[in-house]
């Protein structure tokens, strides 16, 4: 097996020298000459919407550094509000991270960054399961999984870095102050609705000892993607809360089907159906699920029946990266066999890096994507 992944990768370099002066066929007019610009995919005002993240580790890099100072600037302006009119002492004299690189610079810098280049150098390592010269839907969801991962937890252990008063790497509820955005909202995701209180916090606390270490802290902020079954009992028992509009405790089937029936047909037809059926057509299909999920047969669903469901409700950070790695695959696979060869890849650049492409250039040549990129 090893000799054919070596022929395989061997056959692959051969090709480079190609590859490295060709111009993608899609956008081969203006390839040459178009400017990478970064953009941070965090919404500082309410982070509760899914932010997508940079297919290339190294973009995403650059990118969490630019993001870093603008949450350090936030965090100074909160916690010293007395400067917010007035310049923090020798703040002109502090130096720019942009003045060590520039982000732009570095990216549209082709000693350092070429589209191309990069594309060879990720290849192998996204072409592991196995390593056959062709990346799938799985091994570019892992992949999309992995640098997920590395974002979620950097934004974890930043958040930390705010609560943590005593520095000792553990989090009290009296320490964690909610996020001032949760203050002022009070949509599905305010405050209202128990989130960021104390029994999400007790939730979150899988050893029971009235402290979060650093994984227990990123399940608090990210519940979706947690293993700890107290915290998804918890999510369904806040979705029968939220959704439980005559306050009876229970789930009825109106309540089910005008809201999370939805929520579920759209995780499960994600990607293959477009369309929006009328009520009526929706019912018989929203009736047999509710009818599987009742348990006890009383015509109601409880938190404890939620939960088969809870995964489709609050979708997991796998269940984003397979939607972007479907996405890449039907833009680039060009012989429509499923997968991608690492030609394709290199012939299709702008399905990788198009939330870094600049929206100065003409938008009519170039199709963007910032939920993908």
């Amino acid at each position: 097996m090893g000799k054919v992944s070596a022929i395989v990768y061997i056959t692959v370099a051969l090709l480079i020298l190609f590859l490295i002066s060709y111009s993608p066929k899609k956008h081969s007019s203006h390839n040459r000459y178009r400017r990478l610009k970064l953009r941070s995919s965090y919404n500082f005002g309410n982070p509760t919407r899914h932010e997508p993240v940079a297919f290339d580790p190294l973009v995403a890099d650059i990118e969490r550094r630019r993001e870093d100072r603008q949450w350090e600037k936030q965090h100074f302006e909160h916690s010293h509000p007395e400067f917010t009119h007035d310049p923090a002492p020798a703040e002109e004299s502090q130096p720019e991270w942009e003045d060590f690189m520039n982000g732009e610079d570095y990216l549209n810098d082709e000693e350092k960054f070429n589209v191309t280049d990069r594309l060879v150098l990720l290849f192998p390592k996204i072409d592991v399961d196995p390593a056959d010269g062709f990346v799938t839907e799985n091994e570019l969801t892992e992949w999309n999984l992995q640098q997920a991962a590395r974002e979620v937890l950097h934004r974890t252990q930043r958040e930390m870095e705010i609560h943590d008063k005593n520095h000792d790497g553990l989090i009290s509820y009296k320490e964690y102050e909610p996020p001032s955005w949760v203050k002022n909202d009070n949509t599905s995701f305010g405050y209202d609705m128990g989130w960021w209180k104390e029994e999400h916090f007790n939730a979150s606390d899988a050893d029971g000892d009235g402290l979060l270490n650093i994984t227990e802290f990123n399940d608090f902020l990210h519940p979706a993607d947690s293993k700890n079954s107290k915290l998804l009992r918890w999510l369904c028992k806040e979705e029968v809360r939220e959704r439980d509009t005559d306050k009876d405790g229970k789930v009825s089937f109106n309540e089910f089907f005008h809201g999370l029936f939805d929520l579920v047909r759209n995780y499960d037809e994600e990607g293959h159906n477009s369309s929006h059926p009328s009520d009526d057509s929706m019912e018989a299909p929203a009736k047999r699920l509710f009818s599987q999920l009742d348990k006890d047969g009383d015509r109601f669903l409880s938190d404890e029946e939620l939960l088969p469901i809870i995964g489709k409700l609050h979708p997991s950070e796998r269940y984003y990266a397979k939607q972007q790695a479907d996405y890449i695959i039907s833009q680039a696979d060009s012989d429509k066999d499923g997968r991608l060869s690492l030609v394709e890849m290199i012939d299709s650049p702008y399905v990788f890096y198009s939330a870094i492409f600049n929206d100065d250039e003409d938008e009519d040549d170039y199709e963007y994507h910032d939920e993908f990129r």
